[in-house]
């Protein structure tokens, strides 16, 4: 689905992603993991296009779009939930899901299938995005990315400040969409736990490289654990 193959990734003149290569598999999730600073949402960012890759590739369906802006790559099926629980917080929850389904051929029913996965928000459809929680503000985020039909979903820190009880259920949605085929997620996370109970495949950074990888599930916690404290 997505490949980069040897990305270097800078600021001006410094590079802070070493030769990084990843793969998210079609239909599968694959896992970031790594200490603040690591490279994690530098690594993403690029992968959207808001961030050029000063070398390497990037690939979606086999198709290079390393020179592609983000409006292209979203038009191919990316779509991107940056880290905070963004949105427009003096609209209502039902005013930003709108502002996502407004002009799409389905999207009426785009909007309900997803307050179908997040049903916390079928009771919040009238209140300022502002005045959510961090977890609604948070399914929020992800139902409006979901409304954009992706065929790649890219989550930066979807747990991040989120109560435990909001992130088994963002665990549970990712993992049935997935599960339906047709979606892909790439997801960068600190939980270790999270993170190989969704993913297939898991890559750990660290100072802006590759230092494991290798199948997801809780078998690979120790690894991952090993891999993180060096």
């Amino acid at each position: 689905m997505l490949r980069m193959e040897d990305v270097d990734i800078a600021y001006g003149r410094t590079t802070v992603v070493h030769g990084v290569s990843i793969e998210v598999p079609a239909d599968g999730v694959a896992a970031v993991m790594g200490h603040n600073g690591a490279g994690k949402t530098t690594l993403l960012r690029a992968a959207v296009g808001l961030l050029p890759a000063r070398s390497g590739r990037i690939l979606l369906d086999g198709e290079d779009v390393t020179a592609l802006p983000p409006n292209r790559r979203v038009r191919r099926g990316l779509a991107y939930v940056p880290q905070g629980q963004q949105s427009f917080g003096q609209l209502t929850t039902a005013e930003n899901l709108r502002v996502v389904a407004d002009g799409r051929p389905r999207g009426a029913a785009l909007v309900d299938e997803a307050l179908d996965l997040f049903p916390a928000l079928k009771g919040l459809l009238g209140r300022r995005a502002g005045l959510l929680s961090g977890g609604q503000r948070q399914q929020l985020a992800i139902a409006r990315a979901l409304i954009t039909e992706p065929r790649l979903l890219i989550l930066d820190e979807p747990t991040e400040g989120i109560q435990p009880s909001v992130v088994a259920e963002i665990e549970r949605t990712i993992l049935d969409l997935t599960r339906r085929g047709g979606l892909s997620v790439l997801l960068v996370e600190q939980h270790v736990g999270f993170a190989l109970d969704a993913a297939g495949r898991y890559y750990v950074l660290a100072a802006g490289r590759v230092t494991a990888e290798g199948s997801g599930g809780t078998g690979a916690a120790t690894d991952v654990r090993t891999a993180m404290a060096i």
